[in-house]
C-alpha cells in the first residue's frame, strides 16, 4: 500500500526514531544500519545498507527517500563508499511519508523478537507507491 518493501520501511522508521530529519546534521550510516539490524531487521549489514544506498540514488527513485553525503555510487555501475565513509538523513518527501505516524493512523507489528513495535504500512501522505513505484516482492 505504501510501496516500501520491509527493510525500506524499517529504515525509514528507525531515522525517524532516531531523530534524523532533513533538517538535521547527517550521521553515518553505520549508526543507521547498526539500529536497524538491532531493532526490526536480523539480517546482514550489507542487505540493510545497500537498501539504504539504493533510496539515496537519483538514478534509482524519481524522488528519492534518503538523503546521503559521500559517496553513494554512481549511474555506470560503481559502487557506494564503506557505511563508515557516507553519511544520510531522511529526505522531505520521507518526512510526509512518515509525518502521521505518531497519530494512531497504522497498525503496528512486534519485531523479530517481541522486544519493539513497528509499522506494518506508513501512513504515506505522499503517493510513493505512484511516484517511485515498486519492485520484486
Amino acid at each position: 500500500r505504501d510501496g516500501l518493501k520491509p527493510v525500506h520501511r524499517r529504515i525509514l522508521y528507525a531515522m525517524n526514531d532516531l531523530g534524523m530529519t532533513s533538517d538535521k546534521p547527517f550521521k553515518k550510516s553505520a549508526r543507521i544500519v547498526g539500529e536497524v539490524i538491532g531493532k526490526y531487521h536480523p539480517h546482514g549489514d550489507s542487505a540493510v545498507y545497500e537498501a539504504m544506498v539504493r533510496m539515496a540514488q537519483d538514478f534509482n527513485y524519481r524522488n528519492m527517500l534518503v538523503e546521503g553525503h559521500g559517496n553513494f555510487g554512481s549511474v555506470d555501475g560503481d559502487g557506494a563508499a564503506a557505511m563508515r565513509y557516507t553519511e544520510a538523513r531522511l529526505s522531505k518527501i520521507s518526512m510526509e511519508i512518515l509525518r502521521d505516524i505518531t497519530k494512531d493512523t497504522i497498525d503496528y507489528q512486534d519485531n523479530y523478537d517481541g522486544s519493539e513495535r513497528e509499522p506494518i504500512v506508513m501512513p504515506a501522505r505522499f503517493p510513493n507507491l505512484l511516484v517511485n513505484g515498486a519492485t520484486g516482492i
